[in-house]
């Protein structure tokens, strides 16, 4: 007992001459700091943080993602020339496809039955690529914008607005010449691209801007801070978010509700819509009781992958391409 006692004084003496010898010794004087010479080089730092942006070697991602974006427009509406897809009338569900699912997940509005079949109705290109909009800023460090100077800045897309804060020309007409929110008679693409070769060739070059779009806006958030709303859909791109009472998600507040921020991730930006699919293994018609075999798809990978698009293999998990059909017992026909 005793041996153990001077071993463990032993080395507690040596621990605390260690602690000792590589500490560091603070005096009195030099705790105190000089906030009157450091406030002012704090004020100018922070005034002149602008001058770092943008980055320079960010300008050719910014426009690599205005390119990418171009063409993933052009492709999507192309390709739903001739390609089916149904929206629900009453929620955000879209299916590839020519006849929609019997799956029972609408939605729908306020007051209408939860989890109930879908309605379908003919979808457009804003079904799949969802415009998600944000302020467009004058700088990217200017002040906070209040509530009632919400109308006298612009709304554009969002990552758009990144591609501008990231030193891009977006107002270039030879760069997107496609607005994201254009009609599909209105794109400038030959109507007559009915071969399926030139889809084949049309789905593969889709995809690829889809992935090039996704990664681009990955770098890009990386430098450039962007923030979305915790309770809706509302995007700034900015350091901090706006001061618009728009959200609206709690009863009491109605409309005049405040956002509150968290940082924003690239599915904030470009949702990627996911969908049901059918496989070859699969009935017909997709129906309600067979839900847990079928696969999923972003909607535009899908579309991509019925005009003859390669998906990758990050995207076989989800898709379940090898899985099993759903058993005879699992589905009714009605």
């Amino acid at each position: 007992m005793i041996l153990r006692q001077q071993i463990w004084n032993n080395l507690w003496k040596e621990f605390n001459g260690y602690c000792l010898f590589h500490s560091r010794c603070y005096s009195s004087s030099s705790s105190k700091i000089n906030w009157s010479k450091l406030r002012p080089l704090i004020h100018k730092r922070i005034q002149h943080r602008s001058g770092n942006y943008p980055l320079k070697n960010m300008i050719p991602v910014a426009y690599d993602v205005l390119n990418a974006r171009a063409d993933l427009v052009q492709g999507v509406s192309t390709l739903l020339k001739y390609i089916p897809m149904k929206a629900c009338k009453f929620c955000s569900e879209v299916y590839i496809g020519e006849h929609g699912h019997q799956i029972q997940t609408c939605h729908g509005f306020r007051r209408r039955a939860k989890n109930q079949v879908h309605e379908w109705i003919d979808g457009c290109l804003n079904d799949i690529l969802v415009p998600i909009e944000a302020f467009h800023l004058r700088s990217m460090f200017q002040d906070l914008i209040k509530h009632d100077q919400r109308f006298d800045f612009e709304r554009i897309p969002a990552v758009l607005e990144l591609c501008c804060q990231a030193g891009a020309n977006i107002f270039d007409d030879n760069l997107h010449s496609y607005n994201w929110t254009s009609d599909t008679n209105e794109i400038g693409v030959a109507a007559e691209t009915n071969m399926p070769q030139e889809l084949n060739i049309l789905a593969v070059k889709t995809l690829e801007a889809w992935e090039s779009l996704i990664s681009g806006v990955q770098r890009l958030l990386l430098v450039y801070p962007t923030k979305v709303c915790k309770h809706c859909s509302e995007v700034h791109i900015g350091p901090s978010g706006h001061k618009a009472r728009l959200c609206g998600v709690f009863k009491h507040e109605s409309w005049r509700g405040s956002h509150i921020w968290k940082k924003a991730d690239v599915r904030d930006l470009i949702p990627p819509k996911v969908v049901w699919r059918r496989r070859p293994q699969d009935p017909p018609v997709l129906y309600n009781e067979g839900r847990d075999y079928y696969g999923h798809a972003p909607a535009v990978v899908e579309l991509c992958f019925q005009a003859g698009a390669i998906v990758p293999l990050k995207y076989h998990c989800m898709m379940k391409i090898n899985g099993l059909p759903p058993t005879s017992n699992s589905i009714v026909l009605k």
